[in-house]
């Protein structure tokens, strides 16, 4: 369904919001990243694959990834829908069929908003679409803050505020009356897709949303908007 709304756009976001993570740069064996809502595993597994071309490429063997070493990068996705993970999980096995080593990663129940982890655990925290469905968006991001290591980054993809008006218009258009259509006869679920697109219609304006993230303690706070502002990438780091 979501290549339908999207034309498949929605993977190109999500490609562009990991390589904003600047892997490749943070210089770290042993980098843990948070995947809230991560659910299936979509950019938890871009991650992935991008981590295990930098430890190649700077010479750790095949042996220590996934040894469960001190010096072993990890990635945790952790999100409140035990379903969700249960199919991240078997996409999980199913990647990891070829016997070729890959690197670790957790599949955790949590709430965004009470994050079942310590205090500076973490080097990044990535979130996407997500963060729109949490009940109190404050109380999420002060727990992105609570656990990022001091220099860990914060990374948002959300749905946001369309910035040209003639598209803002058609976009208007097409998400209520075209999309809870398209729920309905594709998912034969309209009144999930029209909870969609009555929830990005609520959720704050990029600039609105870059208050609230500086609000709860993070810095350097940025955003890109993607595709007109149909969606957003807010970046911010802990100090």
């Amino acid at each position: 369904m979501n290549d339908v709304m999207s034309g498949g756009v929605h993977r190109l976001w999500k490609d562009i919001l990991v390589s904003m993570l600047g892997v490749p740069g943070m210089g770290k064996r042993d980098l843990q990243v948070l995947d809230v809502a991560g659910g299936t595993g979509d950019v938890a597994f871009r991650i992935r694959d991008q981590l295990q071309r930098v430890q190649f490429d700077s010479g750790v063997s095949a042996a220590e990834v996934g040894s469960g070493s001190p010096l072993e990068a990890r990635i945790v996705v952790c999100d409140i829908n035990k379903a969700m993970l249960e199919e991240g999980r078997k996409r999980a096995a199913k990647r990891g069929g070829d016997g070729a080593p890959t690197l670790r990663m957790d599949w955790v129940a949590g709430d965004a908003s009470q994050l079942p982890f310590d205090d500076c655990m973490f080097d990044v925290y990535t979130i996407a679409f997500g963060i729109r469905n949490v009940t109190r968006i404050d109380e999420a991001l002060r727990e992105a803050h609570r656990v990022l290591r001091p220099g860990g980054r914060f990374l948002c993809l959300e749905f946001s505020q369309v910035t040209n008006p003639l598209m803002r218009a058609l976009y208007e258009r097409y998400s209520f009356e075209v999309i809870p259509r398209m729920g309905g006869l594709i998912a034969n679920d309209r009144a999930s897709y029209q909870y969609l697109v009555e929830s990005i219609r609520r959720f704050p304006d990029q600039e609105t949303f870059s208050q609230m993230i500086r609000d709860a303690g993070l810095s350097c706070v940025q955003y890109t908007n993607l595709t007109n502002g149909i969606v957003a990438i807010h970046s911010a780091v802990k100090l």
